[in-house]
């Protein structure tokens, strides 16, 4: 059995609990807010890892590609190498071309030097995502029996 109350006590209770609901609801929407903040966040720098990878990737099958090429055009391998910065010479020129399609504004350079009946090739792909960033570059060494 309840309780009697005196009317005016029901009263002073029922005013107690008003607005508990509203105030339920608001923190329940800051909440919701926050990990929406947060997922949002979360997407964005997943988005900015994919990009990276993407370009990473690109410029390892440019490096291997270009490999390629030295390998199948032995006789002629010394006429791969540029300095960064420098015009590319007509056997490298669509390569060059090639890779900055992918990676806009690529540095490039590739390094060739002659050793005992071999000869090493060193390509340097150097890129930023965007402005403010830091370089990112990626290097491959390798050797081309001659």
């Amino acid at each position: 059995m309840k309780p009697h109350l005196p009317p005016s006590h029901r009263r002073q209770q029922g005013r107690s609990q008003r607005g508990i609901a509203l105030l339920e609801a608001l923190l329940a929407i800051l909440i919701l807010g926050v990990g929406l903040l947060g997922t949002i966040g979360l997407q964005a720098r997943a988005y900015s890892a994919l990009s990276d990878a993407s370009q990473r990737a690109e410029a390892t099958m440019a490096g291997e590609k270009l490999l390629g090429v030295m390998n199948a055009d032995v006789a002629n391998v010394l006429n791969y190498g540029v300095e960064e910065g420098e015009d590319p010479t007509e056997a490298l020129q669509p390569w060059v071309d090639e890779t900055r399609q992918y990676i806009p504004d690529a540095l490039l350079a590739v390094q060739v030097t002659p050793e005992a009946r071999r000869v090493r090739v060193d390509i340097s792909i150097r890129w930023k995502r965007k402005a403010g960033d830091d370089m990112n570059q990626h290097q491959v060494t390798s050797y081309i029996a001659n």
